[in-house]
């Protein structure tokens, strides 16, 4: 093993910006990273790919997706607030180059869908799905809230409609994210393939871990 560094908020500050900003975004660790679908009010179809997604609740479902400060055009965030309405799709290895290709700088007026090569499609909900993620979640705007410490902002969304195929679904209402090929993401442009260690019991003290059966994971 390689000698430990020790850094404190005077090297923080040193940083080069890009360097700082790879640094922080890895150490957070592996995280989620799905593409966020919505819809302008004229019908302009947009797509980006967000790796901060957030699991609010469960009863009722929310999920939340926070927004780097909005100094610049977000068109996810605008899309969101007027139409009230936006879509989370899972990323999986089969395409995860062109979920990628949606951090890129697009026009307001161009259609990421069309411009990396995915499709959309329709459910229930208002804003559209990529067609090619085998996970997709409908969601409603509920809420908004800045983050006082920098300014970002967390869009908070309350789940309409899930779109999954029953095989990935086990009988406890696990979902087994492997089988559909879910991608994981570090720092900002770094993505992994993610294998299957184990689902352990339901932590109690002075009880002992054990595995859950095969047929539950």
């Amino acid at each position: 093993m390689t000698e430990q560094s020790t850094f404190t908020k005077k090297d923080f500050e040193e940083f080069p910006s890009r360097y700082r900003a790879h640094f922080f975004n890895g150490l957070i660790g592996f995280k989620s990273a799905p593409l966020v679908g919505s819809i302008s009010e004229t019908g302009v179809e947009n797509l980006a790919i967000f790796g901060q997604l957030v699991h609010v609740g469960s009863n009722p479902p929310y999920m939340g997706v926070l927004f780097r400060p909005h100094t610049v055009r977000r068109d996810t965030l605008e899309n969101i607030r007027k139409t009230k309405h936006f879509s989370i799709n899972h990323v999986s290895e089969s395409f995860y180059e062109k979920a990628h290709q949606t951090a890129a700088k697009y026009e307001g007026d161009e259609n990421e869908f069309d411009k990396v090569g995915l499709t959309a499609e329709y459910g229930n909900n208002k804003a559209p799905y990529v067609k090619e993620s085998l996970i997709q979640i409908g969601l409603e705007f509920e809420e908004e809230h800045v983050i006082k410490a920098n300014n970002t902002i967390l869009i908070v969304g309350a789940v309409n409609e899930v779109r999954i195929s029953n095989e990935f679904i086990k009988k406890d209402g696990f979902i087994d994210l492997t089988k559909a090929n879910v991608i994981a993401n570090s720092d900002l442009d770094a993505y992994y393939s993610v294998q299957k260690l184990g689902r352990l019991n339901y932590a109690k003290p002075n009880e002992k871990t054990t595995h859950l059966p095969k047929d539950l994971f």
